[in-house]
């Protein structure tokens, strides 16, 4: 038999992926290991063809209506120390009941909340194990779990963006695992909404450790980065793009979410590699 279930001892990561190998079969499920003995189990209907024992699984683990750990391969919306837009399924007299893709939904306990969360609304959530129940939980009071330290960032350097809330300056964003960052609406050339994940680019780290970001790199790294999205979107429009000089930076912006300027600079580097023409109602691939 496997080890019992001890949380403080759980070397599973609950909340999280792990690789696991399957240790044996049952009429419930099979029990996958890891390499300390302790065991999960990975119900019937998650169970894929043709599984073979000793084979390697790659499982979410968390706790099942029960209260037990218990192992999936769903993916689900966000995992232990990670931030998403979750919807409310449900609200009752425990609290808020998130939808995150997995049959057991995630509470978000009153006391996790910065206001009452209503039932088909979405709220940006942080997930962490509750260290007194040993649950996973969620908060809506995500400024707590953010860094407020320095992060090993590099100007230029492409990240994971997810938009928090909307500022007299411009978008808060969460940046990788947890950092906070600002986009501000001078660098926008797209739609933005609380809830949207995008990739931008470091733009200033600032002494206190929050972090500028834009949606586009600067310097050498925006010319080429640039000229390539206007030389896929010519490949994708069969070659032709009715944008040029007298475009207006609402026409640019709505076609390529660039600004006039990016746009101008992207285009001169395509026609000095002699890859575009220049005509008077657009641009056009060589032939």
């Amino acid at each position: 038999m496997g080890t019992v279930f001890c949380f403080a001892q759980f070397m599973i990561r609950i909340g999280d992926y792990n690789n696991l190998r399957v240790v044996r079969s049952t009429s419930v499920g099979v029990f996958l290991g890891d390499n300390e003995g302790t065991e999960i189990l990975l119900p019937n209907k998650y169970v894929p063809e043709g599984i073979q024992l000793d084979q390697e699984l790659r499982v979410f683990c968390y706790l099942d209506h029960e209260e037990r750990p218990i192992a999936t391969t769903l993916e689900p919306l966000i995992k232990r120390d990670g931030f998403a837009f979750l919807e409310v399924a449900e609200v009752n007299n425990v609290g808020a009941f998130m939808d995150w893709g997995l049959e057991k939904q995630l509470l978000v306990p009153f006391r996790e909340q910065n206001k009452k969360l209503e039932k088909g609304k979405k709220y940006i959530v942080h997930c962490f194990l509750d260290e007194k129940s040993f649950r996973l939980v969620a908060s809506t009071k995500v400024d707590r779990f953010l860094k407020n330290r320095q992060g090993d960032f590099e100007v230029n350097a492409q990240v994971d963006l997810l938009v928090n809330r909307k500022t007299d300056l411009g978008w808060e964003v969460i940046v990788g695992d947890g950092f906070k960052g600002l986009l501000f609406f001078s660098d926008v050339f797209r739609p933005v909404a609380i809830g949207d994940r995008f990739q931008g680019f470091i733009k200033k780290v600032r002494e206190d450790g929050k972090l500028d970001v834009s949606l586009e790199p600067t310097g050498v790294q925006m010319l080429d980065a640039t000229a390539d999205k206007i030389y896929s979107r010519l490949v994708a429009e069969g070659g032709f793009l009715p944008l040029h000089d007298k475009s207006t930076p609402e026409e640019i912006k709505g076609t390529l979410h660039l600004s006039k300027k990016s746009f101008k600079k992207g285009i001169g580097i395509l026609y000095k590699q002699r890859k575009i023409e220049l005509l008077p109602n657009g641009i056009r691939l060589k032939k």
